[in-house]
């Protein structure tokens, strides 16, 4: 019975002076933007939501959701057609102002994760195509914040498949083949 209350005083002993966690700062921030580029029909609309959080506010991880529907041209140039993106970031920002309350956020934020295409031909031919590829993006943006929960984020964004669209080898090099474009949006963020 003695060293049961022992280990229980010394669990809680330790308990009580082990440093608390620190507490990551979490956010939400769905948006609305517009895909640019050489390879897709510019000012198609986009949509999407950011999520992540920031450790003492300057380094963190986020994931990034993306849907652009008719991003090729409309449906009667090529039925419809979506592109998807999913990436895992890594985020870094300097919080000026402070972590709390009214300030703004520089940032930048870049990652891996996954493009997805689909066009399905609605025509006589009834011709289907999808395509998951591995992708990367890169980015920069601001978040203003109002208040302690509420605030604007917009970035710039620009997102690149590794699968050559030609060939459909998976290539890290920068080839000619691979889908490319840029996204700017504008959404709120909720801390």
């Amino acid at each position: 019975m003695r060293r049961v209350m022992t280990a229980l005083v010394f669990t809680a002993v330790v308990a009580i002076a082990a440093p608390s966690p620190a507490h990551a700062e979490g956010y939400v921030s769905p948006w609305a933007g517009v895909n640019f580029g050489s390879q897709i029909d510019n000012g198609r609309g986009s949509f999407g939501v950011d999520a992540g959080g920031m450790g003492a506010g300057i380094i963190g991880g986020e994931i990034a959701f993306g849907y652009s529907p008719s991003f090729f041209g409309s449906q009667n140039d090529f039925g419809d057609n979506t592109v998807i993106d999913l990436m895992a970031n890594l985020i870094v920002g300097i919080p000026f102002g402070g972590t709390r309350g009214a300030g703004f956020r520089p940032f930048v934020t870049g990652g891996a994760g996954l493009v997805r295409t689909q066009v399905d031909d609605n025509t006589v031919t009834s011709v289907s195509s999808s395509d998951n590829m591995p992708g990367w993006n890169l980015g920069a943006g601001v978040m203003g914040y109002f208040n302690d929960h509420v605030g604007l984020r917009g970035d710039v964004k620009y997102i690149r498949s590794w699968k050559d669209l030609n060939t459909g080898d998976v290539r890290i090099d920068v080839s000619a083949g691979q889908l490319h474009y840029w996204r700017t949006a504008i959404g709120v963020v909720i801390r």
